[in-house]
């Protein structure tokens, strides 16, 4: 969220706490309607603007809350791509976001049974809310995700290319 609110003007402080907060509920309350309502009142208690609340809101589909603002958009684009490029990471033999690029992802994508869990059609319609193609949003995740490969335990020594 830091990356894509710095690329587009926006408050990198807030986006990022917005990115950190988003599914701090998650744990305790993991279904529909508990998440994300539960966390949203446990923020209004905290004082959290209402703008932000609805941003985290709205990155759960079924609340049916739109996506009107960039932080909301971005947030609902990238969080289920974030989850899905980890999990492409973690099936390599190196385990190293840096070995990550468009071309696997698109292709473990395409594996339904690959993280089956992470609905492709969220990031289909969150993909096209930014307005970018599949390419340019996955190319502009990884490279938030691999500056940052350390501090998600993906950063060991990447694979030797052969040839």
């Amino acid at each position: 969220m830091r990356w894509h609110a710095a690329r587009g003007g926006h408050d990198v402080e807030v986006w990022g706490a917005v990115g950190l907060l988003h599914d701090f509920d998650y744990q305790r309350w993991p279904s529909f309607p508990d998440h994300p309502r539960q966390g949203g009142e446990i923020l209004r208690e905290h004082g959290v603007a209402e703008e932000l609340i609805r941003a985290i809101a709205a990155h759960v589909p079924a609340t049916g809350i739109p996506r009107e603002t960039p932080l909301a958009r971005t947030l609902f684009a990238v969080d289920e791509l974030c989850g899905f490029i980890t999990a492409v990471a973690l099936v390599r033999t190196s385990k190293v976001l840096t070995d990550v690029t468009v071309q696997s992802v698109r292709k473990k994508l395409k594996d339904k049974r690959f993280a089956a869990a992470v609905s492709r059609e969220d990031i289909a319609t969150g993909t096209a809310e930014l307005g970018l193609s599949l390419d340019e949003l996955i190319g502009s995740v990884l490279a938030a995700l691999q500056p940052v490969a350390s501090a998600l335990g993906l950063a060991g020594v990447p694979e030797e290319s052969s040839g």
